[in-house]
């Protein structure tokens, strides 16, 4: 398993993005979280297979209906925690 940060950027708050993340992430099997940051941004953490987290990272750049994906930023993370599930966290 790997675990990546995604950081996407645009029109991604007040439009559904976490819930839409949330859907698609436990629709594929990903565990990990999304959260709003205060710059406008949101932040995801994810762990799956890379064909998995490479899918979720598909759909991120592309998002819901009502929002204006700019930018997708992927980290690979090192030693990271072990997700769970899949959740929206503040």
């Amino acid at each position: 398993m790997k675990t990546i940060a995604i950081t996407v950027k645009g029109k991604v708050q007040g439009v559904g993005f976490r819930f839409w993340v949330l859907r698609h992430a436990r629709e594929i099997g990903v565990s990990g979280f999304v959260k709003n940051l205060y710059n406008g941004n949101v932040y995801i953490e994810a762990c799956g297979t890379t064909n998995q987290l490479e899918l979720l990272v598909s759909m991120c750049s592309k998002g819901p209906v009502n929002s204006r994906v700019e930018s997708v930023q992927v980290e690979t993370i090192e030693d990271a925690p072990h997700f769970h599930d899949f959740q929206i966290v503040q």
